[in-house]
């Protein structure tokens, strides 16, 4: 069954435009690169420009643990980390049923 994650990040005050073009180009390489993962949409809260929650679907859970092992994920991970107010909180969900 599939793995959900809602991710909730925040960004420092100032640091929007870097956040957001570190998560843009980890978008394209999860699209490029991981075909299990079924969706990978990142949204901003509308009253505070400084969150971002990431929806997130993979197709399994070696789908889901080949994500967190890729060279564009600790990529990531170096590019945030002076931008982050905060650590992630991060919601893994596993799927019960579906339509």
């Amino acid at each position: 069954m599939a793995i959900t994650v809602l991710a909730k990040i925040k960004a420092k005050q100032g640091s929007e435009a870097a956040v957001e073009a570190a998560f843009k180009d980890m978008i394209a390489k999860v699209r490029a690169n991981e075909p299990g993962t079924q969706a990978y949409v990142l949204h901003k809260v509308e009253k505070d420009p400084t969150t971002y929650w990431f929806y997130e679907v993979y197709q399994d859970q070696a789908s889901f643990d080949s994500h967190g092992k890729t060279e564009h994920m600790k990529e990531l991970g170096g590019k945030l980390g002076a931008h982050l107010d905060g650590r992630p909180e991060v919601h893994i969900m596993n799927e019960i049923a579906r339509k």
